[in-house]
């Protein structure tokens, strides 16, 4: 009866444990005795006190706003099924259709799964639901769980990993506008624009200039670690459904470099899947 009467807090506190410091940017330190991320760290991270989210993990507040939610579920990394069940517990009996939006989430990551080239499906925030194998070795930004948008403009590696910085963020800027549009009055869509204003003066450019409605699709120019130049083309199916879910792809010219470049990177993921699968 103890777990049921803070379901909220001791899944806050499993999945804070299953987070590594590096993974969001952190230096671990020599000195961390603690498994994950600390209390004070996901805080900052999400945007909030750390006294109140103590007090989510220890129970003494147990229905945080959806907009709280959505930033623990960023930093946590969470997918589709697992901000779902967060969203569950924070609000068990709010009426809304989040398991027909996991059931949907999850429909797509299948098909994904089966596509040759680098794929992932985002919601109207631009929080990446699923990315197939091929697409999370192209680019940490299309981690499950991660905003794309907010990678593309705060992460320092964005600058590394596209050659047409000043192109992809545009891009990315265009969707978001075209899915606030008709979501004016969506507090997390104000929230998460107004946090890219403040810490990102090209987002704050951009979004300001009012311009770019939609995605720039065409070729990215992405300089890989590990398989070096590749120019892609991007392209988007937009899902059959409100909700502004929609998959985005990457493709090569046949014969190019980049499609060289493109199975070398699915070789490699391929091998480390299977190695890891081994041991």
């Amino acid at each position: 009866m103890a777990v049921e009467a803070n379901a909220l807090g001791d899944y806050l506190r499993a999945r804070r444990q299953q987070v590594r410091p590096e993974d969001v940017g952190l230096i671990p330190g020599a000195r961390r005795r603690v498994a994950g991320l600390r209390r004070e760290e996901l805080a900052m991270l999400a945007g909030i006190s750390a006294e109140y989210y103590l007090r989510l993990e220890v129970g003494r507040d147990k229905h945080p706003s959806a907009q709280v939610v959505d930033a623990l579920a960023r930093v946590l990394r969470l997918d589709a099924k697992a901000t779902g069940h967060l969203r569950n517990l924070a609000n068990p009996t709010r009426p809304d259709t989040t398991d027909l939006e996991v059931a949907r989430a999850y429909a797509l990551a299948e098909l994904i799964d089966q596509f040759l080239v680098p794929a992932f499906v985002a919601n109207r925030y631009l929080d990446v639901l699923a990315a197939n194998p091929l697409a999370r070795a192209l680019s940490p930004e299309f981690t499950p769980g991660q905003n794309f948008l907010h990678w593309r403009f705060v992460d320092p590696a964005a600058r590394d990993l596209y050659v047409d910085w000043d192109e992809a963020t545009a891009s990315a800027v265009g969707g978001l506008r075209e899915f606030a549009g008709p979501c004016k009055k969506d507090a997390r869509m104000r929230a998460l624009t107004d946090e890219l204003c403040a810490i990102s003066a090209r987002f704050r450019e951009l979004w300001s200039a009012g311009t770019g409605v939609g995605y720039f699709l065409g070729l990215r120019h992405i300089r890989h670690p590990l398989v070096g130049d590749l120019h892609l083309h991007t392209h988007r199916l937009n899902a059959p459904y409100a909700g502004g879910d929609h998959v985005v792809m990457f493709r090569a010219d046949p014969g190019s470099e980049s499609a060289r470049a493109l199975e070398e990177l699915r070789s490699l993921t391929a091998a480390s899947t299977t190695g890891a699968g081994g041991e």
